[in-house]
């Protein structure tokens, strides 16, 4: 292995055109690269976008973020249980009454209804499945983290696949010239492979085996909470796969139409279960419910209290997913708000490392300087909404105006953040479709963590279970592979 950054291949067009390409193609969709067409039968299916090379990282950075995922995971897991959270979250809402307050207000409702019934009947653990996004920080050359994710993380399936394909062109030759059939990057270079879908379905597995049922286990089943129309579907049935063919454990995927109509509560022991299977549901695994836009109408508000009022585990429960709110970010980078849930100062400065500055906007002398901030010198940063899903950033000189359209009561549930300066990298190519887009393009590596506790923030169980790469045009703000701004990538070390 070597620490020299490695230069990426630049083969002729006929060798890219003839070899490498319909290789790469015939590889992605013959091992299920693939997503649904937007607006067309289930039976229309498009190759996902990704690069044609990986992307060199530094080791160094790479292995940082490693180490620092299973202590995220106890922090995030430490926070959701907290009277801290709850009271954060609830003068969050009245700033994003929309999404934060309907959200809390379920978790309202769900208190109400703990007081009426005995606590045996209420579930005590929780289900984290997270991802941690970084970008290299050109100038201090470590990484800084973007966000902590705790909602439907994608890619876990594909994250691996991307790595096994490049991986695979580089070994058969044909990153090089036809006369010359050997690797272009390996041995000098590791491109890593991971399988966190294989990892989801381990901490799902583990979940399971501690959830409290007298019915038989082999009945139990996980619940995917899916998108209408969801087109990554792919990517997501490769952990039922794992589920299925490595742990012998069902899976159903329902919508917020179908969980109203397909599943029923036990009136005794608020166990879910399937109306016509008679299924019992012992863990529901959320990939919706992360913006306003998955809930259309009413009554999927309603369909999210009633899974979460049920006695299944949650992947997550709504607590663990507020804990991902862009505000909770900020506050942690207050050294008095870590050390509440980081007594340890090793771990504490290993996860400080990764902070960038962050910013309210209220009415605190931090928020008053965050707002002249992003009036006066906005080209440093980006302002960032509370909820997740791609497209909802405002970057640079776009946000005095954006802000000045705001009503000010609004302001608080936004943070501004510093933006990380990162290299570009030329000579990759992204493949999209039937386009090949040759641009210099900037990548995010995230690393998976699976954390399962209970409502006393006892850790039975954390891991990080891989890693993810992703791309996007140099010239591109937002980097969300399933909202279409960016790519599936892989790590080449150096």
């Amino acid at each position: 292995m070597t620490s020299k950054k490695p230069a990426l291949p630049q083969l002729s067009k006929e060798s890219l055109e003839k070899h490498l390409l319909p290789e790469l193609y015939q590889w992605a969709l013959s091992h299920g690269l693939l997503v649904y067409k937007p607006e067309t039968p289930q039976t229309q299916t498009a190759m996902v976008a990704l690069t044609t090379y990986p992307t060199p990282v530094p080791r160094a950075c790479f292995e940082s973020a490693q180490e620092v995922q299973v202590p995220f995971n106890e922090l995030y897991a430490r926070i959701s249980s907290s009277d801290w959270l709850y009271k954060e979250t609830k003068l969050l809402s009245a700033s994003d009454e929309d999404f934060t307050g309907k959200l809390f207000a379920i978790q309202l409702k769900l208190d109400e209804f703990a007081t009426t019934v005995s606590k045996d009947v209420i579930q005590p653990l929780r289900l984290g499945i997270f991802r941690s996004d970084y970008i290299v920080d050109k100038n201090s050359n470590s990484i800084k983290q973007v966000e902590f994710n705790t909602v439907s993380v994608s890619f876990s399936g594909f994250s691996g696949k991307v790595a096994a394909l490049h991986q695979t062109l580089d070994s058969k030759g044909l990153y090089q010239e036809e006369s010359n059939r050997t690797p272009f990057f390996q041995p000098n270079y590791e491109i890593p492979v991971s399988f966190p879908s294989a990892g989801f379905a381990k901490a799902m597995e583990v979940a399971l085996s501690k959830y409290d049922t007298p019915n038989d286990r082999a009945n139990l089943v996980v619940a995917f909470i899916v998108q209408r129309g969801e087109r990554n579907v792919f990517d997501q049935k490769c952990i039922e796969n794992e589920l299925w063919e490595n742990h012998g454990i069902k899976t159903v995927r329902l919508n917020f139409d179908d969980v109203l109509t397909e599943l029923k509560l036990d009136a005794n022991s608020n166990r879910l279960y399937m109306k016509h299977t008679g299924q019992e549901v012992g863990l529901v695994y959320y990939r919706t419910g992360y913006t306003t836009s998955d809930y259309e109408i009413e009554k999927d508000w309603d369909a999210r209290f009633f899974l979460e009022k049920s006695y299944a585990i949650k992947a997550p429960d709504l607590m663990t997913q507020l804990s991902g709110a862009k505000k909770v970010q900020q506050l942690l980078t207050d050294d008095t708000i870590l050390t509440k849930f980081v007594k340890d100062e090793h771990v504490k400065d290993q996860l400080k490392e990764t902070f960038v500055k962050i910013f309210p906007l209220d009415d605190t002398p931090l928020g008053e300087e965050g707002k002249r901030l992003a009036m006066e010198s906005p080209h440093n940063y980006v302002l960032k909404p509370q909820r997740e899903g791609g497209g909802n950033n405002i970057y640079k000189e776009d946000i005095p105006g954006f802000l000045r359209g705001l009503d000010k009561d609004q302001w608080n549930g936004y943070i501004l953040m510093e933006l990380i300066d990162s290299d570009a990298t030329e000579g990759n190519i992204i493949c999209n479709g039937d386009s090949t887009f040759a641009v210099p393009i900037l990548s995010e590596l995230g690393v998976y963590g699976t954390v399962l506790f209970d409502h006393d923030s006892n850790i039975l169980y954390n891991e990080s279970p891989g890693w993810l790469l992703r791309s996007k045009f140099g010239d591109s703000n937002e980097g969300g592979v399933a909202a279409g701004f960016g790519c599936l990538d892989s790590v080449v070390l150096y």
